[in-house]
């Protein structure tokens, strides 16, 4: 195996802030090394984030088109940032494609942008679809992003994600586990955006907001939090959990109440797991209010590293994991997925 690769990741994520797209220089020595070179968040213009936040209700044939179509746009896209960073070596392109449904208990996991159409347009070799192999294993098809803390940031007790879901990854008894915490972004941006804005800055809303105690009981009891991980999350459960309990409280007030319930949640897990630190990531960071919350109810020690890092964490492990495919290395942990065994996983165009 080559000691050195350069790969591009890209990432969508289910809050549709835009396609992440993260050049990486990876070096493998006694440990993994990474160095991000270039980064970008290309804001999905207003049709595409229309058609990706609507493709949950198409049908099988438009779904198929969007997939194809959704391919070449990422290709494009690549291609804009290669030659806007004068870019001249890649090994490879890894392509997480944006999720449409996520149903892992009924075997099956969607994420869109055919890998093949990305290869087309760029020429160069393309690793997608990483999450479905694992579904067919048994797995919950998520989260995958565990390898990376293990490979790349092995210095943090654990790893927490606040994305459209928080999501946590963390070594215990030997093991790397990992499962999905609570919504987040998907539910806040959602509720933000009936105020106007495209999320709620710093949390300036919500603390305008009063926290509905009755409301706040029913979603912190909800059965998903007294499952056993490994265990995920997808907008169908959202929908029919959380969205549905939403009365007529008025948006201030379901801010505060969700921002409340997210800290609550997030950090039960840390004190339960009696963890030292913790390394924070994802555009849920930059949230003020959930973050201040949070440190308030545990003493974990939570850290927050530069921005690159913050923003483009996802992107660069789904580059990595593009790396471990194409050397045939494990990229997917079953002890974060619960699959019966660990294996390399994606499509390589």
């Amino acid at each position: 195996m080559e000691n050195n690769f350069l790969a591009i990741g890209l990432m969508s994520g289910t809050s549709l802030d835009g396609l992440d797209i993260c050049y990486v220089k990876f070096e493998k020595k006694q440990h993994w090394n990474f160095e991000i070179l270039h980064a970008e968040t290309v804001k999905y213009p207003k049709f595409w984030e229309e058609k990706l936040k609507n493709s949950i209700h198409l049908s099988a044939e438009d779904i198929a088109e969007l997939n194809s179509d959704y391919g070449f746009y990422l290709g494009e896209k690549v291609n804009e940032f290669i030659s806007k960073n004068q870019i001249k070596n890649i090994d490879l392109i890894a392509s997480h494609g944006h999720t449409v449904f996520h149903q892992p208990q009924k075997k099956f996991t969607l994420q869109i942008g055919d890998g093949r159409a990305i290869k087309l347009i760029t020429k160069i070799p393309v690793i997608y679809d990483f999450r479905m192999q694992d579904v067919l294993m048994g797995g919950n098809g998520a989260p995958l992003v565990p390898i990376g803390d293990e490979l790349l940031f092995q210095q943090y007790d654990a790893c927490l994600n606040l994305g459209g879901f928080s999501n946590i990854s963390m070594r215990i008894e030997g093991k790397r586990i990992a499962f999905d915490i609570c919504p987040v972004n998907i539910v806040l941006n959602s509720l933000a955006q009936k105020r106007g804005q495209k999320y709620d800055e710093d949390g300036k809303i919500a603390r305008l907001g009063k926290i509905d105690s009755e409301l706040l009981n029913e979603l912190n009891n909800l059965k998903f939090y007294r499952q056993d991980f490994p265990k995920s999350l997808g907008i169908e459960w959202v929908l029919e959990n959380v969205s549905s309990k939403f009365e007529k409280q008025s948006t201030e007030d379901l801010l505060a109440t969700f921002t409340e319930h997210s800290a609550i949640q997030i950090a039960n897990t840390l004190n339960q797991f009696k963890l030292k630190n913790v390394l924070i990531t994802g555009g849920g960071t930059y949230h003020s209010y959930l973050i201040e919350k949070i440190k308030s109810k545990t003493s974990t020690e939570i850290i927050i590293p530069e921005k690159t890092i913050i923003d483009y964490k996802e992107a660069l492990i789904f580059a990595f994991m593009g790396v471990l495919r194409m050397n045939n290395e494990t990229n997917v942990l079953s002890s974060a997925t619960g699959s019966y065994e660990n294996h390399s996983s994606g499509i390589i165009a």
